[in-house]
């Protein structure tokens, strides 16, 4: 775990304290990734907005837990940690599995009558594009060349065995849950939803970021950077002006424009 990690629980992780926030917004990683992902998005943010980070079971600190390969109920334990958070206004923003995982933490937000003020999703094709990818069902080297295909990790840590070996088990159980997830049945976020996509991403076609739309009842908007599928990493400052901006432009309940 890196020395950044400075306070929170076994799921939650804040990286920046900030008692003062008069606002929160919770990151979920991708496939494979971990809550120090988005450290550098927690200490760009404003004094007003704090950044919380999920950390799923099955990597670094938390390695020795088993993965949740099943997006539904990662969906449910991730829900189950944020409670505690939600004394403030708040967004959810995932990149890739995270903002399929997002989705569904907001639907269940809602039914709670706890909506986000927006939901950010990065990297991702909507919930009704399913695919039927079956990249979990590769051999190891496969699954990690494809992971190095789309460049959102230090290509240096694949030539570590021992790291290999480490990361694997996150790496195919998230990769099942993202691959195999699919939507069921349910009413429209009331929630705004905000795509933002990487225009060399093959993750994510046009048509399926602006398929996002019939998730909402509310305002959406989708913005293209240049970049693959990792362009967020490039794109800190753009990424925390755009959620600034979200909780100006939405109100603080019911996030509807």
């Amino acid at each position: 775990m890196t020395g950044a990690y400075v306070q929170g629980d076994q799921w939650v992780r804040v990286f920046r304290p900030n008692e003062s926030a008069e606002r929160r917004v919770f990151f979920l990683p991708h496939a494979g990734g971990s809550a120090t992902y988005f450290h550098p998005f927690s200490l760009a943010l404003p004094p007003s907005i704090e950044g919380l980070a999920v950390q799923y079971p099955g990597r670094q600190d938390r390695r020795t837990e088993a993965c949740v390969n099943d997006l539904h109920v990662l969906a449910e334990m991730a829900y189950d940690a944020l409670l505690p958070w939600l004394d403030r206004p708040f967004a959810v923003f995932g990149h890739s599995m995270g903002a399929s995982l997002g989705f569904e933490v907001a639907r269940r937000l809602e039914a709670a009558g706890r909506p986000p003020v927006a939901l950010f999703v990065s990297g991702r094709r909507a919930p009704s594009r399913f695919r039927g990818e079956q990249t979990y069902r590769l051999a190891d080297r496969e699954l990690i060349r494809s992971l190095q295909r789309l460049q959102g990790t230090d290509a240096r840590l694949f030539e570590d065995e021992e790291i290999v070996q480490m990361i694997l088990p996150a790496l195919r159980g998230d990769y099942t849950a993202a691959e195999t997830y699919q939507v069921r049945p349910g009413p429209p976020l009331q929630a705004p939803i905000v795509v933002l996509t990487g225009r060399q991403d093959d993750q994510v076609t046009p048509e399926e970021a602006q398929a996002w739309q019939q998730h909402t009842t509310s305002a959406f908007r989708v913005r293209t950077f240049e970049g693959g599928h990792f362009f967020l990493a490039e794109r800190v400052l753009a990424i925390v002006d755009e959620i600034s901006q979200a909780f100006e432009n939405f109100p603080d309940t019911g996030g509807v424009a």
